[in-house]
């Protein structure tokens, strides 16, 4: 008979990625063994196999839960009945708000989803084309100079996310600029100065 899963299960997966992701953040993932990430959760090295096989998994699942967060809160903002730069603004909104508690996990998808197998790469690979995917419809409606095929929309999308994914390393929540601010700067960069281009 399979062992029955206990009541809290999924919570300690959770406080299990929590852990090392900021163990990955913070001293690298080729650095973290299974026997720091379990001293850090406060369980034996048996214990945490109980729930992950290795190293690998948990890497996964940590760039994994991130982008799903990161999908799901994109989607729920996005408003296609909004004019271009308001519509931008609110996904530009919902994914700072989303990195504001996940500086870890936003380190370790930048720096070590590569090294995962190609399999599992394919998989995170296609989750963050789809979050790119809901900027870059947004983008293509500034003019039809940007609509699909067009060469300039992938340059355009990825300059945003240049904007937003190194905004964790210098924003102060205490300094001048709120994250309001900033979206609806780097929304107005982005969508005046594509139409700057084509004017």
């Amino acid at each position: 008979m399979a062992r029955s899963r206990a009541a809290d299960y999924s919570d300690k997966r959770q406080a299990i990625l929590d852990q090392a992701a900021r163990l990955f953040a913070d001293i690298g993932y080729q650095q973290t063994s299974m026997a720091e990430i379990a001293s850090a959760c406060g369980v034996s090295k048996a214990l945490l196999y109980h729930y992950y096989k290795g190293k690998e998994d948990i890497l996964f699942d940590v760039i994994g839960g991130h982008l799903e967060e990161l999908c799901a809160v994109v989607k729920e903002a996005d408003d296609p009945s909004l004019p271009v730069e308001d519509r931008l603004y609110a996904l530009v909104m919902a994914i700072l708000e989303s990195y504001q508690n996940a500086d870890a996990e936003h380190t370790v998808q930048i720096s070590a989803l590569r090294v995962l197998p190609d399999e599992k790469k394919k998989v995170l690979h296609a989750m963050e084309r789809e979050l790119v995917s809901y900027f870059a419809v947004t983008l293509s409606d500034i003019d039809p100079a940007f609509a699909p095929p067009s060469p300039l929309l992938k340059p355009l999308t990825m300059s945003l996310f240049g904007m937003l994914n190194w905004n964790y390393l210098w924003f102060n929540p205490d300094g001048p600029m709120s994250r309001e601010d900033y979206a609806r700067m780097a929304s107005q960069l982005i969508v005046r100065g594509a139409k700057s281009l084509i004017a």
